[in-house]
């Protein structure tokens, strides 16, 4: 049960599994948006360009109020997924192994400054035999 339940939390928190509730849910939400800005908006302005219908100002506050509730409903919920996401890649960070920095591979030509690989002897830029050890030895 113990393995099976390691599997679930490998598979249920994999970055591309992440990825794809957070796109569906944004995408659930972004759809209330523009339906709410054609039911409350684009709707009454074509009603009133076809004279099909006529409001009062206080249609006109209503639909507004609306998309505004609508809205803010989005931004609630991208707030509250942001923060869950956030909570769960820390979570995820504490429990990997901190990674130890590589040797360096390449150090600088003490004579022209080219970055060339640790073990060469003589460099490839301006030809110079190295020294046995440079005390300028970086990463790239």
């Amino acid at each position: 049960m113990k393995k099976f339940i390691e599997e679930f939390k490998a598979f249920a928190l994999r970055g591309n599994m992440m990825d794809m509730a957070v796109g569906v849910i944004i995408g659930g939400g972004f759809t209330g948006i523009v339906t709410s800005l054609t039911d409350n908006f684009i709707n009454p302005i074509l009603n009133l360009v076809t004279r099909a219908e006529m409001y009062t100002l206080r249609d006109l506050v209503r639909f507004a109020s609306r998309f505004a509730s609508d809205l803010l409903n989005f931004l609630i919920l991208a707030f509250v997924l942001f923060c869950l996401i956030k909570g769960i890649n820390k979570i995820m960070a504490l429990g990997q192994k901190k990674q130890e920095p590589a040797a360096p591979s390449t150090k600088k030509c003490p004579y022209c400054l080219s970055d060339i690989p640790v073990q060469a002897t003589r460099c490839p830029h301006c030809t110079s035999v190295l020294p046995e050890k440079t005390e300028s030895a970086e990463t790239v």
